[in-house]
């Protein structure tokens, strides 16, 4: 028996179902989660979240939040969320230019410190979208 997933944020449900394991950007560092983990609840930072089922892996792009642990069940609370096949890869590109942009102009310390986590954020977008993209199976040579 695996753990039940749930993975929401204050728009929408982005995953409900049955998983192997857990893969979460905690706050104080990563979280592996299999199924009767002792119950928790912790904070977590700009991330990937990666849930195992089977050979398939689930990836969302988290961006802080709180996930909550129990054993037979992990819900996660995502300020803001995408599952990787949602993620406009191009948006995000051009978030991750503008940031950069911002950043070579050095700003002001506040204007810095956005700038630096809009880029975090795009870069995750975009690492999570590149990850879910079928890989393709190697060509045979003859």
């Amino acid at each position: 028996m695996g753990l039940q997933l749930e993975v929401v944020t204050p728009e929408k449900q982005l995953f409900s179902g049955e998983v192997d394991s857990v893969l979460a950007p905690g706050a104080e560092g990563e979280l592996g989660i299999l199924p009767h983990h002792a119950p928790l609840m912790a904070a977590l930072r700009v991330g990937e979240l990666v849930a195992r089922r089977g050979e398939e892996e689930l990836l969302f792009a988290i961006h802080g939040g709180f996930i909550q642990v129990l054993p037979d069940r992990v819900i996660v609370l995502a300020d803001v969320g995408e599952r990787a096949d949602e993620v406009d890869a191009e948006r995000a590109e051009r978030a991750r230019r503008e940031a950069e942009e911002l950043l070579k102009k050095e700003p002001p310390p506040e204007l810095r410190a956005e700038a630096m986590m809009a880029l975090r954020k795009a870069q995750l977008r975009l690492r999570v979208a590149r990850r879910q993209r079928p890989r393709r199976p190697p060509e045979e040579h003859s």
